[in-house]
Formats: C-alpha cells, sequence, structure tokens
C-alpha cells in the first residue's frame, strides 16, 4: 500500500488575497513571495527568444528562401495530437503570413506506424516537394534522411524527443533537447517547437525588407499549443506554463469551426476550461480517429473552417469515439477472463487477436489501475507478430523501459517513457518474454521501493467552498511540474455510495459534526479500495477539489485518489 507524506518546505506562509488554503499549497511547493507574481500572472511579452534554440537560425533562412522561390513545403507530422497541433499551428501560420503553397503528411498509426519514412519522402519528391519540414518526429529516422539527400529534398527536423549518439543528415536540426542546444527549452513539446518555429519566421518577415508584412497574431494558434502540449504530458513549466494559461483561455473562446464544434458537443463550450477538461474530455475524442484509423484525421478538426461541415464531422467523431469504447469495453471484459487464472503478483500480460491494436494502451491503463501493478498487453496479428503497450498505476515509480530492456533479447523493438511504454514481438517469444519480465521483477523485489504519494497539505471540509475553488482555478493550469493540488481531509464520514456505469463510484462525505458536505467521485477503484468503502465508517482521504457540471449546476466535487480507514 502507498505511504502518503506531506511535501515539505521551508517556505514561510505567504502573504496574499488568497485563503489559508491555497497559501499552505503554494507553502508546501517552495514558492517564494518574490515568484507569486510569475506564478499567479504569467506574462506573453516574457517568453524566451526562439533564436535560442540551436538551429533556429538556419531553419529560418530556408523558409525565407522557399517563399522568395515559390517552393512547395510539405509538413510532416506524427499522427498524435501533439504532432497534429503543430501541423497545424505551422500550416496556419505560414499561411496567414503569405505561403501560398503548404502541404501536410501524417503517417497513419497502425498501417505506417510511428516515424519520418522514407517511401513518404518518395511520394513527396514526386508530388514535387523540395522542402519538407518534420514536427515531433524524426530524430531516430535515418533511413529517411538518407533517402531525402539522395533525392535532394531538404528537410528541417523539428522534435523534442531525446536524440541516439548520432544525428539524422538533416539540412537542420531544431530540437531544445540536443545535446548543444542551451535555450533552456527542453520541456517543449513538438507542438512547442513548431510554435517557436512560427514565431522566429515571422519576425524574421518583419525584418526583411524583400518581404510582405501583415498584422496577424500569433495567439491565434494557441490553442493548438495548448492542446499539443496537455495532452503530450510535459511539464508546465516556464514558456509552457505562460502558453497553455493563455491557451485554455483562447481555447474556450474559440472561432476555429471544429474545435468549437466539439466543445459544444462536449457540453464544454460557454464556460472556463481547465487543463483537465482538455486532456480527460476534449482530446480523447480526437485521439480516437487516429487510434481507428477513422476516415477523418484530427488535422481536419483542426483546420477546418466551414460551421456545418465542422458539426457533421464531429458528429463523426463522436460515434468513432462509440465503437472504440465499444471495442475497449469488449477488450477489457476478455482480457479480465484471459487473466482469471495469472498467477505472477508483480505485473499482468496478456494479449489476444481479438484486441484492437488502437485501443491495447487503454486496455493497459485500465488493467494496470485494476490490479495495481505494471501492466503489458498485446494485439496478435494473422501472422502471430504481437505489437503491445504497457502502463504503470498510478504513483509507480517502475520504469517500463527498463522492464522492457529486460527482455530486449527477445523483443523486435520497444521505446517509450517510465510509465507508458511499447513493444513488439512474435508469438512464440511470448513465454520467454513473460519469464524475462518475472526475473526482473523479482530483481526489483529484492530491493524494495516503498511507494509514497506526495500530498500538499491537510484541510477540514469546511475549507472547501468557492472562493478556494474561485483561487484553486486561478493557480492553474496544471499537469505535469505543476500538479493539481492533493488535499488530505482527516476524519470524515462516508455518509453515502453509489456505483455508477464503469466500475467508478459516486461517494458523499461530511465531517464529523456533519456541519460540511461534499460530494466525492474515486473512478476505477481496486479491489483492495472496494472492501474499504463502508458508509457510517470514519476515513482520511486523499482528493483532488474540482467543479462538477451537471443538469446546468455547478458544484464542488472530490476527486477521490486514495482513502484510509482511521
Amino acid at each position: 500500500m502507498p505511504v502518503w507524506k506531506q511535501r515539505l518546505s521551508q517556505t514561510p506562509k505567504l502573504l496574499g488575497p488568497f485563503p489559508d488554503l491555497i497559501a499552505r499549497v503554494l507553502a508546501s511547493r517552495g514558492t517564494t513571495q518574490a515568484q507569486l507574481e510569475d506564478l499567479l500572472n504569467p506574462k506573453l511579452s516574457e517568453l524566451k527568444e526562439p533564436g535560442l534554440m540551436l538551429g533556429m537560425t538556419k531553419a529560418v533562412e530556408r523558409i525565407v528562401q522557399a517563399y522568395k522561390n515559390k517552393e512547395k513545403i510539405c509538413i510532416y507530422a506524427d499522427f498524435d495530437l501533439d504532432g497534429t497541433s503543430g501541423l497545424a499551428i505551422l500550416k496556419t501560420g505560414l499561411e496567414k503570413i503569405g505561403f501560398k503553397e503548404v502541404a501536410y503528411y501524417q503517417p497513419r498509426r497502425l498501417s505506417e506506424g510511428y516515424g519520418f519514412h522514407a517511401e513518404a519522402v518518395e511520394e513527396l519528391k514526386n508530388l514535387g516537394i523540395n522542402l519538407i519540414i518534420t514536427v515531433d518526429v524524426g530524430i531516430t529516422s535515418y533511413k529517411a534522411f538518407d533517402k531525402a539527400k539522395e533525392l535532394g529534398v531538404d528537410v528541417i527536423l523539428t522534435d523534442h524527443h531525446l536524440p541516439g549518439e548520432n544525428l539524422p543528415k538533416a539540412l537542420t536540426i531544431v530540437n531544445p533537447n540536443q545535446r548543444d542546444c542551451k535555450s533552456g527549452l527542453g520541456y517543449l513539446c513538438g507542438a512547442g517547437v513548431a510554435f517557436y518555429l512560427l514565431r522566429a519566421v515571422k519576425r524574421a518577415f518583419f525584418e526583411d525588407a524583400d518581404l510582405p508584412k501583415n498584422d496577424w497574431d500569433l495567439k491565434e494558434v494557441l490553442e493548438y499549443f495548448c492542446i499539443g502540449t496537455l495532452t503530450d504530458m510535459v511539464p508546465l513549466v516556464g514558456d509552457n506554463r505562460v502558453l497553455v494559461k493563455h491557451g485554455l483561455v483562447a481555447l474556450s473562446q474559440t472561432k476555429k469551426a471544429g474545435l468549437k464544434a466539439l466543445l459544444e458537443a462536449l457540453g464544454l463550450s460557454g464556460r472556463e476550461l481547465t487543463s483537465q477538461d482538455v486532456a480527460i474530455r476534449f482530446s480523447p475524442k480526437l485521439n480516437a480517429l487516429s487510434r481507428m484509423e477513422s476516415d477523418i484525421l484530427p488535422a481536419q478538426i483542426y483546420l477546418e473552417t466551414n460551421d456545418r461541415k465542422a458539426q457533421q464531422m464531429i458528429s463523426r467523431v463522436l460515434e468513432n469515439n462509440q465503437t472504440r469504447q465499444t471495442l475497449q469495453g469488449d477488450a477489457e471484459v476478455r482480457a479480465m477472463k484471459l487473466l482469471e487464472n495469472w498467477s505472477e503478483p508483480d505485473f499482468v500480460f496478456v494479449s489476444s487477436r481479438d484486441f484492437h491494436r488502437g485501443v491495447i494502451g487503454l486496455i493497459a491503463t485500465k488493467l494496470a489501475q485494476h490490479f495495481n501493478r505494471p501492466a503489458f498487453v498485446g494485439s496478435e496479428n494473422s501472422e502471430g507478430m504481437i505489437v503491445g503497450s504497457s502502463r504503470t498505476p498510478p504513483g509507480s515509480e517502475i520504469s517500463l523501459v527498463e522492464a522492457l530492456k529486460s527482455g530486449e533479447t527477445v523483443l523486435n523493438r520497444f521505446g517509450g517513457h517510465a510509465a507508458a511504454a511499447g513493444f513488439e514481438l512474435h508469438h512464440h517469444n511470448q513465454t520467454a518474454f513473460i519469464e524475462k519480465l518475472h526475473d526482473h521483477f523479482q530483481i526489483l523485489k529484492s530491493d524494495p521501493q516503498s511507494l509514497a504519494i506526495d500530498f500538499d497539505t491537510s484541510a477540514d471540509l469546511s475549507e472547501v467552498n468557492p472562493s478556494v475553488m474561485k483561487w484553486h482555478d486561478f493557480l492553474g493550469p496544471y499537469g505535469v511540474g505543476f500538479h493539481v493540488p492533493l488535499i488530505k481531509f482527516q476524519k470524515v464520514s462516508l455518509i453515502s455510495k453509489r456505483e455508477l456505469k464503469g466500475g467508478h463510484y459516486k461517494l458523499s462525505f461530511s465531517d464529523a459534526n456533519r456541519s460540511s458536505q461534499v460530494d466525492g467521485l474515486l473512478f476505477s477503484p481496486s479491489e483492495i479500495i472496494k472492501t474499504k468503502i463502508e458508509i457510517g465508517k470514519l476515513y482520511e482521504v486523499l482528493c483532488e477539489m474540482q467543479w462538477n457540471y451537471f443538469n446546468g449546476r455547478k458544484t464542488i466535487q472530490l476527486l477521490v485518489k486514495d482513502l484510509n480507514l482511521t
């Protein structure tokens, strides 16, 4: 079971117009009085200079040359929402600046797979493209760059993923995480790098007397920056924090037909948006398009200008998402059936030909939460090839990349992040892979790491009120590097519970004298947590505070992360 630890800070209590609970949260994070203004009122005027990024000057010079020579440009972007957001930033911005022919290309998630592909370079060359700008992809795509060089196609590589020892033979590389880049912008996602490239190009047009000038405002693509940054889960620090804070405002007021139609369909229009609204409710509907290889791509939703067409497309987006949910639900039931006799105590592995490749990551997330251990889920094709996804449970410090590395002798390929990674192997290596994972987790158990959940401060239910929520929202945006405040409420009584569709629970808590009462929501509790839920008992609970919008009413609710009987 996880240990709860309060964040420790020597920062004195902060002075300001905010409630005491908010002051305690800020103090627990080490916020100083001098840092307070930047935290509460981040300014676009204080963004870092794009020219600080290595490779930026050469990239801008080549793009300006393309304009003067009236060349066709193609933006080659990854299929996820980070890549798509960067694509929309560059296509929209370059066309507003004055470029006439800006095409785009995204590989299909299932049929082509991730990466900058040599075959696509050949196809684009045949279409008369002599300059390609990659977005969120390419830093390890050596063959495609060799093909581009062979064909005489210039490629500006923009990416944020960590480079290997050797760099591709691009015309220039704009990646704040390459070794010699001193920009300090390594927290940018792929869309963020694209935004900084656009900033630099726009400035070059103003500084060159031979180029046209216009008053187009970069704020018009802040919605795209916001979506890409929040869905890619990069740290909300520095310039990211400034741009996402302003981007959430821009998205809530968007005039872009596709984004506006989706907000309306989800009941998110006409109110302030939070980072959780975008990451949890809005973005997954768009992500499902590439997961299912729909005939509509997210980029089309981003770039649509006709309101009627946008509404028609969003209807299909929601239908596609419903199909995804059905496939996911069926696969989760099948996975649980296959795991009935699973005996490994430290991880779960399941693979089936019945699992759609587009939902295996979602199934892995569900299984990791249910079993409270790392989950590895594979989709097997007719030739016995298994493409898999893996996830860790919330709060886990286990590295999936390290776990997969232990099985590299039987894997065709693997990669990703500590908490989310992918892999590929042949069916005949499945047993050997499970044995490799068994050995790896046995070694980890010999040096156990106690799982700790850091919370910000303790509070009474009586402190949860609209004034606190106003300041809670103003402190945002929240995400990686600046998490939603996690509060411990002590000696609260569970006065009601109701199981919801999907295995979630609606709870109601009160303080000891029943003077304060707040509803709570508990998502996908583990079997261990379910056994603890009993009306009339006293608990200490770890919660996030949030608004609940239902039937036109706005009420405060607690999102329960963990609970213990007192």
